[in-house]
């Protein structure tokens, strides 16, 4: 993981600054440093919350040595609907978060290697614009489905959504299909897919390719679902069971295979690759 000094949006400490060097827990309220904080993978030194991470620092924990073959880096979201809010428009949005994070989109794709297995690797990145489907995350996710069929290697996307982007109306909308049909050519194919959801997964996102996995992995304590609790609360007028939408829940009725901690993600992901000939093998000689 990077060693810099960062809050958990990413954003630097000055060098030799004192400001952010702690980071109160969402979840106990405890202040944790943030160096012995990244040091535990962005996961609470005194509850084992699980902040989120960024698309970079997920490929970075995931990949061995860190090491990725970035693809489709060239691709950039326009503006089809010339979408424009009260105060701003979509492109200038588009620019901001651009700058803010450092990336074109909210999705990353490549190649890489996790013990030794080489595998296809989709991340979303919740800090750019909510980690939303526009036309440019459903390409990428799709174009990364193809390539993992053609080179008959794994594929693992993990997933850290709000769901659609509503800057593309139903051009985002119409991803959800074009992601789970690529998917179908991949499972038709016999290639092993690894859904993994991270805090939080919902909308359009979950209702497309992060439910679809052949096995689905998901952090402790993330949000999962569809519309969010309120929502549902608010159209059924009744209250939700304690820990709904949790990945505690959703494993307890079936609807997701494990929970896994940050730090046994990588383990977990090789054993299950090595569960799926033939891709029991490593395959750094290649």
């Amino acid at each position: 993981m990077d060693r810099l000094r960062r809050t958990v949006t990413g954003r630097r400490t000055p060098p030799g600054g004192s400001e952010n060097l702690w980071v109160r827990c969402l979840r106990c309220r405890e202040l944790n440093y943030v160096r012995e904080l990244e040091d535990n993978l962005k996961v609470c030194v005194k509850c084992g919350y699980h902040f989120r991470l960024s698309a970079r620092e997920r490929v970075a924990q995931l990949l061995d040595g860190g090491e990725f073959q970035e693809w489709f880096a060239d691709l950039a979201p326009a503006d089809p609907l010339r979408f424009k809010t009260a105060t701003q428009s979509y492109p200038t949005k588009l620019a901001e978060t651009q700058r803010a994070t450092g990336l074109v989109e909210a999705a990353l794709c490549g190649e890489g290697k996790i013990r030794g297995h080489r595998v296809v690797l989709a991340v979303l990145d919740f800090g750019f614009l909510g980690g939303s489907m526009g036309s440019v995350v459903g390409e990428k996710v799709t174009r990364a489905i193809e390539e993992a069929t053609r080179q008959r290697l794994p594929l693992i996307v993990v997933s850290a959504s709000g769901g659609a982007r509503m800057y593309e109306g139903a051009i985002s909308l119409m991803q959800m299909a074009k992601t789970s049909a690529a998917l179908t050519r991949l499972g038709a194919a016999g290639v092993p897919y690894f859904a993994v959801l991270t805090d939080p997964t919902t909308g359009g996102v979950t209702a497309s390719f992060a439910s679809l996995g052949d096995v689905t992995l998901a952090e402790p304590g993330a949000l999962i679902g569809f519309a969010g609790p309120r929502v549902i609360e608010q159209v059924t007028r009744q209250r939700l069971p304690p820990g709904f939408q949790t990945a505690e829940f959703l494993l307890e009725h079936g609807m997701i295979d494990m929970v896994v901690p940050r730090k046994d993600l990588p383990d977990t992901l090789a054993k299950l690759l090595s569960l799926f000939p033939p891709y029991g093998r490593h395959e750094a000689s290649r």
